[in-house]
């Protein structure tokens, strides 16, 4: 049922004057993140006890299937980074903030990503210091996806150890407007906002503390493990659709007096197509199933599906515009709008060669 009317929904409100408005303003419509709280689709993605009505692998899959298929960029995505680290860890006063997200009147990001981590999770250099009664930080944060429109903006630091040291990640919550936030905001190729952050000497009272000090990395695994499975889904729901435009158009451009679609050659690439889709949905369910697993399963499934879906969503990609020649590289055509959605998916919590290499380790280990 949610999936039905999420997909009727989007259909009817994504339309390309939306998404033009979208881009010219803040990178999300606020008529559609409205729709979407009103539906109560953010509760879909938290358990009963967090605030929600799901919370399960394949609550996610439903939700970020259809997101990826109407090729919306509201940062949903973000609410379940943020908002799942909040409901792990937060104290009754920040749990709160979870409630107001699956609401829809507080917009959440999640900042970890650094300048020289790559995708690394565990890799922070920004240092986080007590100070007084509260904390101080310095660092950097790049690409944090919905930096500059978020209410609060849940960051990283160390507060103890080396770079790469998994022991010593700390997190806090920023509201918005705190000082001595430098914010860079810019608009994604894929659709959306991000925004690069510099901390100049950060103060932060003891009460933005999440969860214990030091003892944050199970959560961010955690929290990144899920949303890679809701990007996967994304990205399965973004290439039904660049699939099915381009079967429309094998039927309706003609060449020599007939359907391009009647030809040999193409049908075999479209068939081909919809194999490795297939063989992704696949992989999809697969992590979706194993969330709730023990680490190194997870973990392993994680990779394994990310490396898998990063490559069909490359081929879908390419396939999708070569058959349709010329016409699927223009900006006004609907297809080039999910092939960027597609091409940018494997760059985001590691790319397919990333996590190639690290299926390799976990299985090894």
């Amino acid at each position: 049922m949610l999936q039905d009317g999420l997909r009727r929904y989007l259909g009817d409100a994504v339309t390309p004057a939306a998404l033009k408005a979208a881009e010219e303003g803040e990178g999300f419509s606020p008529e559609i993140w409205s729709g979407l709280s009103e539906m109560g689709v953010a509760g879909a993605l938290f358990t009963e006890e967090q605030g929600g009505f799901g919370g399960a692998g394949f609550d996610l899959m439903t939700v970020f299937e259809e997101l990826g298929r109407a090729g919306t960029s509201e940062p949903m995505l973000e609410v379940l980074l943020a908002g799942g680290l909040i409901a792990a860890l937060g104290d009754e006063t920040q749990a709160a903030l979870v409630e107001q997200a699956v609401e829809g009147s507080v917009q959440l990001a999640l900042a970890h990503g650094e300048p020289g981590s790559r995708y690394d999770i565990e890799r922070v250099e920004t240092r986080a210091e007590r100070g007084g009664d509260g904390w101080t930080s310095r660092g950097a944060r790049r690409v944090v996806v919905n930096g500059a429109q978020a209410d609060h903006v849940v960051i990283s630091a160390r507060s103890s150890g080396g770079a790469r040291d998994r022991d010593g990640i700390s997190l806090f919550v920023l509201p918005k407007g705190t000082a001595g936030v430098e914010i860079r905001d810019y608009p994604l190729a894929q659709g959306g906002h991000a925004a690069e952050l510099v901390l100049e000497g950060v103060t932060l009272p003891e009460t933005a503390l999440l969860g214990a000090e030091g003892q944050a990395i199970g959560a961010l695994e955690t929290a990144h493990a899920r949303a890679t499975a809701a990007l996967c889904a994304d990205g399965l729901g973004a290439m039904e659709t660049a699939r099915r435009l381009t079967g429309d158009y094998l039927k309706t451009r003609k060449q020599f007096g007939q359907p391009i679609g009647k030809f040999q050659a193409l049908q075999h690439r479209a068939a081909e197509m919809l194999i490795e889709i297939e063989q992704a949905r696949s992989a999809v369910i697969n992590l979706c199933g194993h969330l709730e697993a023990d680490r190194e399963t997870r973990e392993i499934h994680v990779s394994a599906t990310k490396h898998l879906v990063g490559k069909v969503a490359r081929l879908v990609a390419e396939e999708a515009i070569q058959m349709h020649g010329g016409i699927g590289m223009t900006e006004e055509y609907e297809l080039g709008r999910f092939a960027r959605r597609l091409s940018m998916l494997d760059h985001r919590f590691g790319d397919s060669t990333f996590h190639l290499g690290r299926f390799v380790r976990l299985r090894a280990a």
